[in-house]
């Protein structure tokens, strides 16, 4: 058995646990590099890891479901009276000061052909400004128009974190209050090759893996950012992705309601477009718990059978916008109750005395919408898809930067339409700064569109 000061009881762990094979370089290795992957290794609870393999090798068989119930947008007039009241309750709650903002932006635009953290990425149609710009800016409009200022939580990977900061440093936090800003970096977790056993990435690293969007709540608690939220008071965290320039940050009606239904998570449901999209759909399983059934897990027969209206059976699609209660989330992260982890077959990397070849080991990832069914509280509203889910995911085709854009100039157009205000044929893109409104009754209405092909409202 090897030796190093002050590390024995971890390197001790790692032979119990039969591991040893990570040391396989160690001769080889600088004191730094001895030590770099002795502190890996400390932080690896290795009980964990023996339960985490011990699921590759369970059946899981999925619980029976049925559609779960959601409240729809309003049609009649008691239900218009009834969001009314929710967006006064949402209202109160927000100038309260118990909201915070809260986005999940570890990846990376790879896929968009971009080199840098997502939320780097120009998407505005005229402005070019990047998806955290839009984000920054629409927070800054909320606290102007709620006159408070709202905790923005931004959740990072280690792939990104450094440029992330640098980024917001760089652009002054694009003048939200810097000490209600909390980056911080997701947990990530080993992966594991056939055997159960631990992967080396480098000599001296192991290889590890996010915990998935599940892990975001988990991150919060261990960063230290769910206790200042918790000491400033707030109670509801208003989560999304950073690849969605159009989400409603701060939605008053939403808000409203999930305070008033009592909730510990809340989310938005769209309609599914088309069978075959890519989106999970909310479910209500034979428990009687609420939950969400990702695309790939909904039998074809499910994913197909209509309603006595033609609609889809199951059209309400999960679009990652939830409402989280701050002492649930603490509930979660101090082990009261946990999501679950999930388990996927993947190619990885690993180092060997040739250099790295893939093998085919064990990721494991938890997901956020796994929160639903441990809640005795919760609730979904429907929300419209051209209103609010642009995802930018892909360099062209679905859920791109063109689709994505496309959809941000038809929602700005329907705003000036609703307030009367015309927009000239001539005009191909138009954009409306957040800072200038960020719904259509913000909108002045003495407005002139110019003559002009791109058009910037700022």
């Amino acid at each position: 058995m090897i030796s190093f000061e002050g590390y024995d009881a971890v390197i001790k762990k790692v032979y119990q646990s039969g591991n040893e094979h990570v040391f396989k370089f160690w001769d080889d290795l600088t004191i730094d590099e001895k030590k770099h992957l002795l502190q890996e290794l400390s932080l690896i609870n290795f009980d964990e890891i023996n339960e985490l393999y011990a699921l590759t090798k369970k059946h899981i068989i999925p619980m029976e479901f049925e559609p779960a119930p959601f409240t729809r947008l309003p049609q009649t007039l008691e239900e218009h009276k009834e969001f009314e009241y929710a967006k006064q309750v949402g209202i109160d709650t927000i100038k309260k000061g118990k909201v915070a903002a809260f986005v999940v932006a570890g990846g990376q635009g790879s896929r968009l052909g971009f080199d840098g953290p997502k939320g780097i990425f120009p998407i505005g149609p005229v402005s070019n400004k990047t998806l955290f710009q839009i984000h920054a800016e629409k927070i800054k409009a909320y606290e102007k128009k709620f006159g408070i200022d709202i905790p923005w939580c931004i959740m990072t990977s280690e792939s990104n974190h450094q440029a992330t900061v640098d980024y917001f440093e760089k652009h002054n936090f694009f003048t939200l209050n810097k000490d209600k800003v909390f980056i911080f970096k997701q947990n990530m977790i080993p992966s594991l090759d056939e055997q159960g056993k631990l992967i080396l990435e480098t000599p001296y690293s192991i290889f590890r893996n996010p915990d998935g969007h599940g892990g975001s709540l988990t991150a919060l608690y261990t960063s230290g950012t769910l206790n200042k939220l918790l000491t400033m008071g707030i109670e509801v965290l208003s989560y999304f992705q950073v690849d969605n320039p159009l989400v409603r940050i701060i939605d008053p009606v939403f808000i409203g309601f999930h305070v008033t239904h009592n909730a510990e998570v809340s989310s938005k449901a769209l309609q599914k477009a088309y069978p075959e999209e890519k989106i999970g759909v909310f479910v209500k399983f034979s428990n009687g718990r609420i939950g969400v059934v990702e695309y790939s897990d909904l039998p074809q027969e499910k994913q197909y059978e209509k309603d006595e209206q033609g609609n889809l059976r199951y059209g309400a699609g999960s679009i990652a916008i939830h409402l989280f209660n701050t002492h649930f989330i603490e509930k979660i992260a101090q082990g009261n109750i946990s999501l679950p982890f999930h388990v996927a077959k993947k190619s990885i990397p690993q180092y060997t005395n040739n250099g790295k070849h893939t093998i085919t080991g064990y990721k494991f990832e938890k997901f956020v919408f796994d929160a639903l069914p441990l809640t005795e509280h919760n609730f979904i509203l429907e929300t419209k898809r051209e209103e609010e889910f642009a995802p930018v995911k892909n360099k062209s085709g679905v859920d791109s930067v063109d689709t994505a854009q496309e959809l941000m100039i038809h929602l700005y157009k329907k705003w000036l339409l609703q307030k009367n205000i015309p927009v000239p044929k001539v005009v191909e893109k138009i954009e409306i700064s957040p800072l200038y409104a960020v719904e259509p009754d913000d909108l002045p209405d003495s407005i002139a569109i110019p003559l002009q092909k791109e058009v910037y409202l700022a």
